[in-house]
């Protein structure tokens, strides 16, 4: 069984968030899911990014941070979109970190990444966050970082795929994503 801290997108703790950690509770791990707003969650991107701005990346990251104190070194760091961002910045935190699960967004500079580190990710193809140039840099310099990438594409779809209560949406994609991310984790 893994611990994993799973770290919601711009749109805050939404039940998307909650039915992902309990999926992944299902398969054996113990999840947290951190509320990095400390508000209710929003409906739109527009609300999300305001609600950011309100709640500041300084808060964010602090309660990020707090949300780690708990878990153990090699706890799996995992989020979504901004969520994944907010992971992968810890990462130089957590060197000890067993894996990074990136769902919908790229996280973690190279330089935090330890030879060997198992990170996967699942974006949308194409995805607007992140964009495609930007991308191909991120996985350029983390594998050459050493990182053992995996990068999952799913065409067609909208950004949050996973979120069932959004307009982005995709059953099929999620169900494929789920079933990667449940055996990445497993043995973490």
């Amino acid at each position: 069984m893994g611990h994993v801290v799973l770290f919601h997108s711009a749109y805050g703790l939404r039940p998307a968030v909650l039915t992902a950690a309990d999926r992944l509770r299902a398969a054996g791990h113990h999840v947290v899911t951190p509320d990095l707003y400390g508000a209710p969650a929003v409906d739109t991107i527009e609300e999300g990014f305001a609600l950011l701005d309100e709640v500041g990346g300084a808060a964010v990251m602090g309660r990020a941070r707090a949300a780690l104190h708990e878990a153990p070194p090699e706890a799996v760091l995992a989020g979504f979109s901004m969520g994944a961002g907010v992971a992968g910045a810890l990462l130089a935190e957590r060197p000890a970190a067993a894996a990074l699960l990136l769902l919908h967004g790229a996280g973690g500079a190279p330089e935090a990444v330890r030879p060997g580190l198992p990170v996967q990710l699942h974006v949308a193809d194409p995805d607007e966050y992140p964009p495609e140039p930007e991308l191909g840099r991120w996985q350029r310099a983390m594998t050459g970082a050493g990182a053992e990438l995996s990068v999952h594409r799913y065409p067609g779809v909208g950004h949050l795929y996973t979120d069932p209560d959004l307009p982005d949406h995709d059953p099929a994609a999620a169900s494929r994503t789920w079933d990667r991310a449940v055996a990445f984790l497993d043995g973490r």
